[in-house]
């Protein structure tokens, strides 16, 4: 069961995003970089946030080990480049949640955080958390979209896997 909700939340994910991306693809680079009050400052610096979350956590539970870059880094200044990755980083996603299995869920991680931490907990809650983290962001570039001329998308879970 377990299993079969982390394929949902990973497809849901991933329309997710495509609808986010769209809208934003809508704005100019200016206004998609335009200092707002926000943690990652700008709606592009969050979209880049979550794509180094995305990044780390799946190096993690695909076994390695990854520097931290700096939460806030920007991988890519280029709208169009980022929306790529976020493709590819979607289908990444999607490819490992379908091959998961319950060893693997009910093990556990031992990880190094970005304030040089050692912690080892349970894949199922770091999984739970992976796709929070990306709906929590999600949700403030929600927010930052309503400061702009575009309307923010519909994100509600139910209303992208069941249209």
């Amino acid at each position: 069961m377990l299993r079969q909700h982390f394929q949902m939340l990973a497809r849901y994910n991933t329309l997710a995003n495509h609808r986010l991306y769209e809208v934003c693809g809508q704005l100019s680079d200016a206004e998609r970089k335009r200092i707002r009050p926000a943690f990652f400052k700008s709606i592009h610096g969050t979209l880049n946030h979550i794509m180094v979350g995305d990044r780390i956590w799946m190096t993690r539970f695909q076994g390695g080990n990854i520097a931290s870059t700096g939460l806030n880094a920007i991988l890519y200044e280029d709208f169009d480049q980022l929306w790529e990755a976020r493709v590819l980083e979607d289908e990444r996603i999607e490819t490992f949640i379908s091959n998961l299995n319950e060893e693997f869920l009910s093990s556990t991680i031992e990880y190094r955080n970005n304030q040089g931490n050692i912690y080892t907990d349970p894949v199922n809650l770091l999984m739970a958390h992976f796709f929070n983290h990306q709906t929590h962001h999600r949700g403030q570039i929600h927010d930052l979209l309503t400061q702009t001329e575009i309307a923010p998308p519909v994100l509600d879970m139910h209303r992208i896997i069941r249209p």
